[in-house]
Order: C-alpha cells, then sequence, then structure tokens
C-alpha cells in the first residue's frame, strides 16, 4: 500500500493498494477510484457499534474497499477545507480524535466511539462527551479544518487551549477544563467561559480554524430568508 496528499487547503488522498488489501470509510468517504476494486458495505461489527459510531460524528455504515488485482488507485477528498494528516499507528496504539475527524483506514485498525469521563470536559469541551478513538496496528488517515500544529508535552508540562482548536491527542495526555479567571476576562476576553488544560506527557495536534468558527464566521453573510 502507497498513499499521496495532494494540494493544500482543498488537499485529496490518493491510496493505492496491492491485491488483497483493503481500507474502510464512512458511507460517501470515497471521491473516485480506478482498477478492479470490490465495495462492500456494513455497520462493521453489529448494528451496536454503528449506533455508537454515528455518535462520534460517522455514518452508520461503513464501506471498504478491497483491491481484486495490482494496482487499484482510490483517491478521498475530505469535507472542508484542512489538512489530511496521516496517522501510523503501532499494534494497540491509540490516538483520540474530535468527532468527525476520521476519514478512511486499512482494515486492521479498529474505529471507536471515545468517551470523555469528566463531567467539565464533557459539557464545555468544544466538542461534547464524546469523541472516537482509533487504535492499531496499521495506517489511517484523518481530516481537520485548517492548517494543524502539533506539540510534544513533557511530563507535566502544561498547554491552555481554547477546546476548539483541539484536533487529536495521545491517550496518555490528561484533558481537563478550567473556567476563565477575572469578571473582565469573561466578558471582554472574547476566549469564553473555559479553557482546556492538555497535561502531558504525550503529543497534541492543534487545529487553526475550528468549523464552529467558520460557521459561525458564514453565517453572518447568508441571507435571512422572509417568513
Amino acid at each position: 500500500m502507497h498513499y499521496e496528499i495532494i494540494g493544500t487547503t482543498l488537499q485529496t488522498l490518493d491510496i493505492r493498494l496491492n491485491a488483497g488489501e483493503s481500507v474502510y470509510t464512512e458511507s460517501g468517504g470515497m471521491a473516485w477510484m480506478r482498477g478492479n476494486i470490490a465495495m462492500s458495505t456494513d455497520t462493521r461489527g453489529g448494528l451496536l457499534k454503528g449506533l455508537a459510531r454515528s455518535l462520534a460524528g460517522e455514518s452508520l455504515f461503513l464501506t471498504t474497499y478491497t483491491c481484486k488485482e495490482s494496482d487499484a488507485l482510490i483517491t478521498f477528498t475530505p469535507e472542508a477545507p484542512g489538512s489530511i494528516l496521516p496517522v501510523d499507528l503501532r499494534s494497540g496504539e491509540m490516538r483520540i480524535c474530535q468527532k468527525d475527524a476520521f476519514m478512511v483506514a486499512q482494515d486492521t485498525v479498529q474505529l471507536e466511539m471515545h468517551f470523555r469521563k469528566k463531567l467539565g470536559a464533557g459539557l464545555f469541551g468544544g466538542e461534547g462527551f464524546i469523541l472516537q478513538k482509533l487504535t492499531g496496528p496499521g495506517m489511517a488517515w484523518v481530516e481537520i479544518a485548517g492548517e494543524v500544529r502539533e506539540y510534544e508535552l513533557k511530563p507535566g508540562e502544561k498547554m491552555q487551549v481554547d477546546p476548539g482548536h483541539i484536533a487529536m491527542y495521545e491517550p496518555s495526555v490528561n484533558y481537563d477544563i478550567q473556567r476563565v479567571k477575572g469578571a473582565k476576562n469573561i466578558l471582554f476576553g472574547g476566549e469564553g467561559l473555559f479553557l482546556a488544560t492538555l497535561t502531558g506527557p504525550g503529543k497534541i495536534w492543534l487545529q487553526s480554524l475550528p468549523l464552529s468558527n467558520l460557521a459561525a464566521k458564514l453565517t453572518k453573510y447568508m441571507p435571512i430568508k422572509s417568513s
């Protein structure tokens, strides 16, 4: 299997499969393909797992693409301008991603719902209680709106982040929510009531443009329909 990410703000992902290799994606995730490729759509693990994934922003059904002969090409495209990130996972290695980040993965990668245990992080963490968890072995690709910055936090090192900018992190990173201090900061600071505190060790990936911010900006320019 080989892959290539092409483009800048409107990227595409080309995956070349050898005979017998498979990848899966959410329903409607494939843009175009070439070669002898078999498609199979199901809930991948049963109805309950499918429903759990749908709560984490993915479709109830997933489609698996299997190469039947040599040299097949499949192209995937993101749903919004931003970045496609390759995630190379060893056996048992995990990543926690924001809702709807999953794009496509090798057949060996497991996609599950991830539930935030802390009440504050779930209520005020920008993405709610439910996130996505990817578990290796294998390659996966996630789509993140905007540009992405990667940081590695040392043990005990902290970073405060507007919750909407958290795209992905390693499970070794502790995620918590703290209220912004000071009445003037709350009323006029423009950052909302809460900030996320990420504590190392582990890697974090932050995005420049949360989709919620983009949607709020575009709403100002949309015409109001008269009743």
